[in-house]
């Protein structure tokens, strides 16, 4: 049966994954030596796309590699961060500089708040081809930080429908909510019907 790895040391994203899929899920660091992957792509799905081309291409056929792009869209700046959404205060920047960053980009404007989305594009890649889906989860941020849940931008993150930010919600809710738990849930029964081509 081909093998599922995920294009990511990031435990938080592993075990979202695993949750998801059922399964016990491997990261590419256990089979390879960590490598820079430039990411220059001009959309999540392109990004997506790289990670997971480069680390099949080092893997080979017996796998089936899943990668993931994510990051946030402010409607009053013109849709930034979004694929800059990691480095939106640098390239060494921190999560919490890139939060600081957007709180003072809305301050700058005069305005308490804006309606914005988080996007995540999965990309899976295996000899049987290669595919994208998509999930996003809409809302508003806002200029104040509530809440130590979460990371990046979720203390001033409020999904449609709720008066708490994704930093106050609990873990249970936000999953429910998650673009990244939407795209899992359509890349599920695509990783599933490769499996059964590969059997």
């Amino acid at each position: 049966m081909l093998k599922v790895v995920i294009a990511s040391g990031n435990r938080g994203k592993l075990r979202e994954f695993e949750e998801i899929l059922k399964e016990k899920i491997t990261p590419y660091f256990e089979l390879l030596d960590e490598f820079e992957i430039i990411e220059d792509g001009d959309s999540f799905a392109q990004n997506a796309l790289i990670k997971a081309r480069e680390i099949y291409k080092k893997l080979g056929c017996e796998y089936i590699v899943v990668s993931d792009d994510s990051g946030i869209s402010i409607d009053a700046l013109g849709g930034k961060p979004g694929v800059y959404s990691a480095r939106f205060a640098g390239e060494e920047a921190s999560d919490r500089d890139n939060l600081i960053k957007a709180i003072d980009s809305l301050k700058e404007l005069k305005i308490g708040e804006s309606k914005a989305h988080y996007s995540a594009a999965i990309a899976i890649v295996s000899k049987y081809g290669e595919y994208v889906v998509h999930g996003k989860m809409y809302g508003k941020v806002i200029d104040t930080p509530r809440g130590d849940k979460g990371f990046g931008y979720d203390p001033i993150f409020i999904p449609d429908g709720f008066d708490k930010t994704l930093g106050e919600l609990d873990s249970k809710i936000k999953e429910s909510l998650s673009h990244r738990a939407k795209a899992l849930n359509l890349a599920k029964p695509i990783i599933d019907m490769i499996r059964r081509y590969g059997e």
